[in-house]
């Protein structure tokens, strides 16, 4: 089977370079204390899926008028804008991974970060990061340039979609005052982007994992181009949302273009919000409250749910099928003789 193409230093496994201890380590066992962690974050889920339940109760008539509203075509629309928005994210990972001086084709980076990013939905970000890992382990990448990449991309990601929420500010202001502090880190995520002390700070972590430094600086183009990208998911993703509030023009009183830059600040400042959420499954609640705080101002709050819930499901219904197709061409590609 042909394997992607890497180049620069790919180090063994284990050692100071770029890999990781022994396969064959045993993992420690579990402490009072993760035990203890692990079932509050059960709980926590609970609480705010609960709280969501409780909420459509309350607001359940503007609710199902909202949803009487969406037409199987615009469903379709919104559905396709996610779908090109998920699919362009392996793009950003593999940007990272040419910043860092390793180059894999599309269709590889597309399995390993997609299957990986199933890891979301179980409460803790690591989780896609560490699968990820080993995912991009059967294609010759070292567990240290995967989970450094990884690290890269998350760091562009939230860069960008705060780049993206800025557009949705005044709305903000006027109805989640308390998510302004997200935008604290927006012009220090502007300043990381440049190269050099973007360097500096991977290598930072390296040494904290006691591996060896980058063998020379990031590539800004790479970097350039992951941002773009990035940039350009999340105008894809307020598209998708766009697409659902138009089903309720008739409730707005603001011009259409202002109403898709509030969805794409919303989008935008929706995702680093459950980024910031790790410890919930794909940042559940978190991501609804910023996408209704956003859409409130033109909506009234029982249809702003009413969106937020359909989006919510929207994208995971993308990502399960996107991850799923990812798997089982990874599944038949195993299944063929390997060429020689």
């Amino acid at each position: 089977m042909k394997r992607a193409r890497v180049t620069g230093d790919v180090c063994a496994e284990g050692g100071g370079g770029w890999g990781t201890p022994s396969d064959t380590a045993e993992m420690p066992s579990p402490t009072r204390g993760s035990i203890l962690l692990s079932w509050t974050r059960r709980v926590v889920v609970v609480a705010v899926v609960a709280s969501a339940t409780l909420q459509l109760v309350r607001q359940w008539s503007d609710v199902s008028d909202a949803l009487a509203e969406l037409s199987w075509p615009r469903l379709v629309v919104s559905a396709l804008a996610v779908t090109a928005g998920v699919l362009l994210s392996p793009l950003v990972w593999q940007s990272m991974l040419a910043a860092l001086d390793v180059r894999v084709g599309v269709r590889d980076a597309s399995k390993i970060y997609l299957v990986g990013q199933l890891g979301k939905y179980v409460p803790g970000s690591v989780v896609a990061i560490l699968l990820q890992m080993e995912l991009a382990r059967s294609v010759g990448i070292t567990r240290a340039r995967s989970f450094t990449a990884s690290l890269l991309t998350a760091g562009v990601v939230v860069v960008a979609s705060l780049l993206a929420g800025t557009l949705a500010i005044p709305a903000f202001v006027r109805n989640e005052p308390g998510l302004m502090w997200l935008f604290v880190l927006l012009p220090i995520g502007l300043a990381m982007l440049h190269p050099r002390p973007l360097t500096v700070a991977v290598n930072l972590v390296l040494s904290l994992l006691r591996r060896a430094p980058l063998p020379h600086r990031l590539s800004g183009a790479a970097v350039a181009r992951a941002a773009g990208l990035s940039v350009l998911t999340y105008a894809l993703y307020g598209l998708h949302l766009y697409a659902l509030a138009a089903a309720l023009r008739g409730t707005w009183q603001v011009n259409a273009g202002i109403v898709l830059l509030l969805c794409v600040g919303s989008m935008g400042l929706a995702m680093t919000a459950g980024l910031v959420a790790f410890f919930l499954p794909s940042g559940i609640g978190a991501r609804e409250l910023v996408i209704v705080g956003g859409l409130a101002t033109v909506l009234p709050y029982g249809q702003a749910l009413a969106l937020a819930v359909v989006s919510r499901l929207l994208f995971t219904l993308v990502e399960l099928t996107s991850a799923g197709a990812a798997a089982l061409v990874v599944k038949l590609s195993r299944g063929r003789p390997q060429q020689s």
